[in-house]
């Protein structure tokens, strides 16, 4: 029977069990804070992001402590089972030490009394429970971008964790890291450096398609069901669930069953710039207006009149040529052109503003783990909270509703619902049993 299939009784049973073995804490180090100040991490997902660059990323961190992993894959939560391991056993005159556990499920994880914080990095299909559950035994949450699946789930998100009072981050790092560049962006553009404000351009591919991908035999070592989970069923393939340690990025962020496609994998980190440079973090758009045909085009307008394009501006438009095209912000006096690798503007000295003491200045972070691991301390309110992600993953959602329906939908940015039944129909999905959000 597969592990999505406990009964209640045996779950608590085995969090009990799990949670009475507790971790090894680490010895006195150089490299590391005392015990009593670290902060004890679980993990739930450890593929590409969850592994590679989550755990790797935080096992650097003096005050932090890593003593769980999750998967649905062997291989993976074994693999980095003995990375964080090795990691500290290195740190060790003895040269080792045993105190991470790997686990299948990611409730016996949330059962530990003995985990402060989880950062969860699973397909996006996966976010809104475990983030639900994390929040309500009291965990801090570190989650992946984009934050939800549906707009529904990212209410019941933002309502758990403040109901709970944790520290929660969203992954969408742009606001902290890549040379300050999306910083610098949302700083001239709120501040009138380029006039008044009146077309933005997001640069990411389209919506989500359905998945036809042929069934493959589950390979050992691999939960499936559990893989899938509120999702509908269906065969695995590798495309969705790879195995191999070092696969890269898999293909499950295409297919609407699971994820939300371009429009929200690279979208989740643009339409959040776009969201922050316009003041627009606890709202959105009125108006979703997309194109006859075609996966690009769609147009978002605001109640401030700002129309946000989903998709690059005309190729035939010499302006555009050769700039940094992933958000392109358009004033009244002049342009700003950002990416990850860097900022340009037109007027070119627009970028050497220098802006009075009294100008908005972006919230200070330059490390978006180190936001969230401070604020831990602290209890303040990180760079990206779940209303934050919560909001910016809406505007994915309404781009796909919009191309899907391909007709004009009013939506009330407060009330969360469209004027169009059909389309509020779209708010959620019917998750497969016995999953659901609570």
């Amino acid at each position: 029977m597969s592990n999505h299939s406990l009964s209640r009784r045996q779950f608590v049973r085995s969090v009990a069990a799990s949670a009475a073995l507790g971790p090894m804490i680490l010895g006195k180090s150089s490299l590391r804070a005392a015990p009593s100040e670290r902060i004890t991490l679980g993990f739930i997902g450890v593929g590409t992001m969850g592994g590679h660059h989550h755990v790797n990323a935080l096992l650097g961190q003096k005050d932090v402590q890593v003593v769980a992993v999750c998967d649905v894959v062997a291989q993976l939560r074994n693999h980095f089972k003995n990375v964080v391991e090795k990691r500290y056993a290195d740190e060790q005159s003895k040269g080792t030490f045993k105190g991470c556990q790997a686990y299948n499920d990611f409730r016996e994880l949330l059962g530990r009394s003995d985990i402060d914080a989880v950062v969860i990095a699973t397909p996006d299909h996966w976010h809104a429970i475990p983030c639900i559950a994390a929040a309500k035994v009291k965990k801090d949450i570190y989650c992946e971008k984009p934050l939800t699946h549906s707009i529904v789930e990212g209410r019941r998100i933002v309502e758990a964790v403040a109901k709970n009072q944790v520290v929660f981050q969203t992954g969408s790092q742009q606001r902290s890291e890549f040379g300050g560049h999306f910083r610098r962006a949302a700083e001239l553009v709120r501040n009138g450096v380029i006039g008044k404000l009146h077309t933005v351009h997001i640069g990411v591919s389209g919506p989500p398609i359905k998945c036809e991908l042929p069934e493959q035999p589950t390979p050992d070592g691999t939960d499936w069901h559990l893989w899938l989970g509120p999702a509908p069923e269906r065969g695995y393939h590798a495309e969705l669930c790879p195995t191999e340690v070092n696969r890269g990025f898999p293909a499950w962020r295409r297919y609407r069953e699971y994820a939300g496609g371009g429009l929200a994998d690279m979208g989740a980190h643009h339409f959040d710039i776009a969201q922050w440079a316009m003041d627009m973090d606890a709202s959105g758009p009125v108006k979703i207006e997309p194109p006859a045909s075609g996966n690009s085009g769609l147009r978002f307008t605001y109640a401030t009149g700002v129309v946000m394009i989903h998709g690059y501006p005309g190729e035939a438009d010499q302006k555009f040529r050769g700039q940094h095209r992933d958000c392109i912000f358009e004033g009244s006096s002049g342009t700003i052109y950002v990416s990850r690798g860097g900022i340009k503007s037109a007027p070119e000295g627009l970028l050497k503003t220098v802006l009075p003491d009294s100008a908005w200045k972006p919230y200070p972070s330059s490390n978006h783990h180190r936001n969230w691991l401070d604020c831990i301390k602290s209890r303040k309110d990180c760079i990206c909270t779940a209303e934050i992600g919560h909001r910016t993953a809406t505007i994915c959602h309404l781009g796909a509703i919009g191309y899907d329906l391909r007709r004009t939908l009013a939506w009330d940015p407060s009330k969360e619902r469209f004027d169009d039944l059909e389309a509020n129909k779209r708010l959620h999905y019917e998750m497969r049993g016995p999953w659901k959000i609570s």
